[in-house]
């Protein structure tokens, strides 16, 4: 054995015998990681990590000759989780989802597992079996089939697997596991690279799905190198504020399926609830009308939602205002700010701003931009916005109110929690379709308009 130092691209994985301020591959800066490795001389052969008898030829096939059939995915207990990865797990895939310490991926991968009917295969390299226990009596045990393993050999694992076959297994997590055929710390660029790469090939030979948590570094990337994410089929992205019950699941990549997607869940004492209606767990429950208050519509995935904007326009006390966005982007803030003081002549800059998206969750959705500056000139105004109201609309640089997409669906989602009238785009009014909207559509066309019909 020769214990040989190199140097490793966090971000892409590329080797380099000394460390080097930018990379040569991808060109990010300062992501050069020290490792230790240690390379087998010629006479010592390298093992693998296991063997599992199914070898199938593999020779090029014509692409009309080969036929298509619809795989069949495993339909999980969770309708969340079912629909982010687009109607269940399919066969022979490897899924990473990633999120902060503590944000609640191994009690969702857990409840998964006692829950589903089928024969599964939970791997902790982070707990003990007692502990595991622990939480599973305060979760509740329903699947008899699930089968624990405190292990964090990557070749006793995948015999074990190789030996069990179960229906589906779960990894918690990827950095704590490590592979005999590389010498260095688990939790490695090397290591995780390396037992990624073998999960992959297990789950393609023996088609059993897999499920893997990957930690997150302080910049919110999962960690590791880039190239761990172009390993796996689907990558899931678990967030949300601690301080807050809510938890979301989006889908940042998928092979098989919609990557809009968005999973709701709730963090109670027995774990995580499923919110299957969002719109009424996000919108204010009080009957008070307060300024800076409003309602927008968005759409997460396939899932029309109601959300509540919160905006406090005050006058900056200290030499320079504040700028301050909760759920929202921030410089997109600064743009809509920009937009009513030079389209509608209303002035922020002795004013500090604040912004908050109700629950705690995060939005991209543009189509809330009308809501947000309806909240802001309501708060600047001192003048309370009805509750009944909601609003649907992107602004643009010129103060045009632009048209959004799934305009009937938004509609259709407002009507049905009961609100009375809606603010959309009138360049939605063309695309429209004819029929009985059980609620009143205002169209505008640019801010002023929206000044004269809400706040004259």
């Amino acid at each position: 054995m020769k214990d040989k130092k190199v140097f490793i691209c966090s971000n892409c994985g590329h080797n380099s015998p000394k460390w080097e301020g930018k990379c040569a591959s991808c060109g990010e800066w300062n992501t050069y990681v020290e490792e230790l490795i240690t390379k087998e001389s010629k006479t010592e052969k390298k093992k693998k990590t296991w063997d599992s008898g199914r070898k199938i030829k593999q020779v090029p096939v014509l692409i009309q000759d080969v036929i298509s059939a619809t795989i069949p995915r495993l339909s999980l207990w969770d309708n969340e989780l079912n629909r982010t990865l687009g109607g269940g797990l399919v066969p022979g895939s490897i899924t990473l989802i990633g999120g902060d310490p503590g944000i609640g991926k191994s009690t969702l991968l857990l409840q998964l597992a006692l829950n589903c009917p089928y024969k599964i295969l939970y791997v902790s390299g982070e707990e003990s079996a007692e502990q595991i226990k622990m939480r599973a009596e305060r979760i509740g045990i329903k699947n008899k089939l699930c089968h624990i393993l405190t292990e964090t050999n990557l070749s006793k694992l995948l015999k074990e697997a190789n030996a069990m076959l179960p229906d589906i297994i779960i990894i918690d997590s990827i950095q704590t596991i490590s592979s005999p055929n590389v010498e260095s710390t688990p939790g490695s660029i090397s290591q995780v690279r390396e037992c990624t790469s073998d999960l992959q090939v297990f789950a393609k030979e023996s088609h059993i799905p897999v499920i893997v948590i990957g930690h997150i570094n302080k910049e919110g990337h999962i960690a590791g190198p880039k190239i761990l994410e172009h390993i796996v089929d689907t990558v899931l992205q678990f967030e949300g504020d601690r301080n807050h019950i809510y938890r979301i699941l989006r889908t940042k990549k998928n092979r098989f399926g919609s990557t809009d997607e968005m999973g709701i869940y709730a963090m109670e004492s027995y774990g995580l609830r499923q919110v299957e209606n969002p719109s009424e767990l996000l919108l204010s429950q009080s009957d008070e009308q307060l300024s800076g208050s409003t309602v927008a519509t968005t759409v997460e995935g396939m899932r029309p939602m109601l959300i509540e904007t919160q905006a406090l326009v005050s006058q900056a006390i200290y030499g320079n205002p504040q700028r301050s966005s909760t759920g929202f982007d921030l410089r997109r803030l600064s743009m809509l700010l920009a937009v009513l003081e030079k389209r509608a002549g209303l002035f922020f800059g002795q004013n500090d701003v604040f912004l908050n998206i109700a629950g705690g969750i995060k939005v991209q959705d543009t189509a809330i931009d009308l809501a947000i500056v309806s909240a802001l000139i309501s708060s600047l105004q001192n003048i309370p916005v009805s509750n009944k109201v909601c609003f649907s609309g992107e602004i643009g640089l010129t103060g045009e109110i632009r048209a959004v997409n799934r305009i009937d669906q938004r509609i259709e989602e407002a009507a049905r929690l009961g609100f009375e009238e809606i603010f959309i785009s009138q360049y939605n009014m063309k695309g429209l379709p004819k029929k009985d909207f059980k609620i009143k559509i205002n169209p505008v066309g640019k801010v002023d308009d929206l000044l004269e019909k809400v706040f004259s």
